[in-house]
């Protein structure tokens, strides 16, 4: 089921905890309410992180790169089994992971639209193929961390604003091996 075919978010306040459900493009219009997210990143056994150059069907931050997956856990679904659910529909396998830390951000995605979320960030390995779904994606490339900030540095317009947002600590933590889901 493609991103868009999902039509409701789920509410939170600055806590986490759960205060509505909402239509998901009115909780990204005018007001930008605070809803909960998932975003995945995958690693390989040497260090490169998966990403992902969004469809140019999606509805906000079209033919950006973002993170092997990011989503919206549906009404009643924890966010773990979203990051699950969402790396297996936009990428094509799924992967052991672990949450690895939650941040809350607010930008703009063009289009009269706003992400404001309450974004909780999973860490994953795989090693293997990645039949990516067309609905979602339009490509995907491995990438050095290195690589990454460089790209992030000298071309931000060309990625997701979640992305760019989160990147420093994504990097810091990835290279902490503080994470056994990363561990070989």
């Amino acid at each position: 089921m493609p991103d868009s075919d999902i039509q409701k978010v789920v509410l939170v306040d600055e806590n986490d905890r759960e205060i509505g459900i909402d239509d998901k493009l009115r909780a990204h219009q005018a007001g930008a309410k605070l809803h909960r997210a998932i975003s995945v990143f995958v690693f390989n056994g040497k260090g490169d992180t998966l990403l992902q150059r969004r469809s140019l069907e999606k509805y906000h931050s079209k033919g950006r790169w973002a993170n092997a997956c990011c989503s919206h856990p549906m009404p009643g679904e924890s966010v773990s089994q979203a990051a699950h659910r969402r790396l297996m529909q936009e990428m094509g396998f799924d992967c052991e992971m672990k949450e690895a830390f939650s941040f809350v951000y607010k930008a703009d995605v063009g289009s009269g639209l706003t992400e404001h979320e309450f974004d909780h960030v999973f860490f994953g390995r795989y090693d293997g193929g990645v039949e990516f779904n067309e609905d979602e994606v339009m490509d995907y490339k491995w990438v050095s961390m290195a690589e990454l900030k460089k790209e992030i540095e000298n071309n931000p317009e060309n990625f997701a604003p979640w992305l760019r947002i989160c990147f420093e600590r994504v990097a810091t933590l990835s290279k902490s091996g503080k994470l056994d889901v990363l561990s070989t």
